[in-house]
This record gives structure tokens, C-alpha cells and sequence, in this order.
């Protein structure tokens, strides 16, 4: 029986950035904040959250999620289990090229807040170091074979950075990709799933073409497999966040996105300046994250 999920939307708000939260709104690079930045940093954590809330209340809580780390979010990660949310945790150490986890004893931490789903990122291109994605393989499926025997579900999202050789072989980096990454996204999923790593849902970077969307859940499901698959953001501007929302609402085991500085990294940064009060950032952010929910479901439902 090959593993999959039941979801048929998951619609989530994504703020477990780490290094790239510290850097862009606090100016922390290749350091460890101190207490009190700890503590200033958890309190804009808590804003996203707040936002997501805001957004529910409105919404509903149903086909919705968040996606936090334990670092700066624990408490969020706590009051969300109390609320019944669906949420996700990431267990891989922030910033890395080559996947490791973030926890020693990683398992112990997933058992700590039971997230809804346990979250990877992982940084594979399979014409890139063959050591380096052995070594990243080998750790990959002890992960997978434990959630799997602790009966967790499995989010994997997978990011496909250009080669130098790709690079200069697409000419620049927008050429890549629209034309080479998606091919070897694919790729990269089918070379995982020979390795015995089987996500329930695959997080993905977005494409252009609708065949390519389609290619990609194909993978997803080959073999009978059932996973299904969502839309990530990548930081990327509203309008193009857009247009690969509109191509993956149409297609069937698309079951939604993942997107997050999209929807609160302004609203923080105006909170930062001084422009915006908190109350203010957490309504913008509500805003944002509900009209990519109606969005999707508009184009799901069009």
C-alpha cells in the first residue's frame, strides 16, 4: 500500500523562516540573537499567527493551516493544538545547502507538540553532487521511516536549485526556470521515491504551464501512490504568486499552496518602520492570506 493523504485542501500560511526572518527584518546574520531578540522576534511570529486567526474567523477553520518552527514559535505551535488548528513543524536546520536536521533527538521533539504534519525542505537537484544527495537520501528515509511507523503524515518540500552547468546552459536564471526546472523537479521526485522516500504531500515550487503542474502530480501519484500537492510561494510578488495559484487551482491533486512572505513579510516590515501599528500589520496580513484563500477556491470552484 503506497502512502498518501486524504486532505483534498490545505490552504496554509508558512512563517517557520528562520535565518531569512532574522536577516530581513532584524538585520541577525551569522550570529545567534540574543534573549531579547528571541523574544522580539516570537512577539512577530505571534503577529502572523494572530493574522491567520483573524482570517478564520471569517473563513472557517476548515482546508486551513499554518506552518511554524519550534524555535521562535513554540507557543504558537502549543496554542494551535489547544485550538484545533492544522499545523505543521519543520525539522530541518535552517539555511543549509545540504539537508540535516535541526534536533539531535528530532524524534523527541515531534513528539513534544504532535504537529498535524512534520515539514522538510530539502534542496535536491539530481544532476548535482552525487554524494551530497546520497547523504541527504540516507537521512531523508530515516525520517520517512519513522513517521510512517509512527503513523505521522510526511510534508516534503522540495526545492530544485539551478547548477552552475544548467545556469549557463538556460542563459539566465527565468529561462531555467520555466524551461529545465520543472523537468527536473520531476526528476527529482521520482529519484526520492526509488529511494523509498513516499511524502503524503509534496510541497512545490509553482510553474507556468499547466502540463508542467500536471507532470508533477503525476509523479506525485505514480504507482498508485496518492500524495497530494501544494503551491509554494518562495517569496515571490503577489502577481506571480498569482499566476501559479491560477494554473494549480485547475488541475486535480493540486490541493491547495503554502505561501508566506508573500502574504506577511510587508505587513511586518511596516510594523518594524514604525508605519503601521501591531494591530494594523495583523488585519493586513488576515487580508492577505484570506484572498489567496478565496482565490484558490474561486478558480478551484470556477
Amino acid at each position: 500500500m503506497k502512502r498518501g493523504d486524504d486532505t483534498d485542501e490545505l490552504l496554509i500560511l508558512a512563517f517557520d523562516h528562520r535565518g531569512s526572518f532574522m536577516e530581513k527584518l532584524f538585520g541577525i546574520k551569522g550570529r545567534e540573537p540574543t534573549a531579547e531578540e528571541i523574544n522580539e522576534i516570537s512577539r512577530y511570529k505571534r503577529m502572523v499567527y494572530d493574522g491567520y486567526v483573524k482570517a478564520t474567523q471569517l473563513l472557517g477553520k476548515r482546508g486551513t493551516g499554518i506552518l511554524m518552527d519550534e524555535q521562535f514559535a513554540s507557543a504558537v505551535a502549543r496554542d494551535a493544538a489547544k485550538n484545533g488548528f492544522v499545523f505543521a513543524m519543520p525539522v530541518e536546520k535552517s539555511g543549509q545547502d545540504e539537508f540535516d536536521f535541526e534536533y539531535a533527538d528530532w524524534k523527541m521533539h515531534i513528539e513534544r507538540f504532535s504537529p498535524t504534519f512534520v515539514k522538510v525542505l530539502v534542496r535536491f537537484n539530481p544532476e548535482d553532487d552525487i554524494s551530497a544527495n546520497a547523504r541527504q537520501m540516507k537521512r531523508l528515509k530515516e525520517l520517512n521511516d519513522y513517521l510512517h511507523h509512527a503513523e505521522r503524515k510526511f510534508l516534503f518540500e522540495l526545492l530544485v536549485p539551478a547548477t552552475e552547468r544548467q545556469l549557463a546552459s538556460a542563459g539566465n536564471k527565468e529561462t531555467f526556470d520555466i524551461e529545465i526546472r520543472p523537468k527536473l523537479m520531476v526528476s527529482a521526485m521520482a529519484t526520492l521515491q526509488e529511494h523509498g522516500i513516499e511524502p503524503d504531500i509534496w510541497k512545490l515550487e509553482g510553474v507556468d504551464a499547466e502540463e508542467d503542474a500536471r507532470a508533477l502530480v503525476s509523479q506525485a501519484r505514480a504507482d498508485g501512490r496518492h500524495a497530494g500537492v501544494v503551491t509554494l510561494g518562495r517569496g515571490e510578488s503577489t502577481t506571480k504568486v498569482v499566476e501559479w495559484l491560477k494554473v494549480g487551482a485547475k488541475i486535480s491533486g493540486i490541493i491547495g499552496f503554502a505561501v508566506g512572505r508573500t502574504i506577511f513579510m510587508d505587513a511586518l516590515k511596516a510594523c518594524r518602520s514604525g508605519a503601521m501599528t501591531e494591530n494594523e500589520a495583523v488585519s493586513l496580513i488576515a487580508k492577505n492570506y484570506g484572498d489567496f484563500v478565496r482565490l484558490w477556491r474561486a478558480e478551484k470552484n470556477g
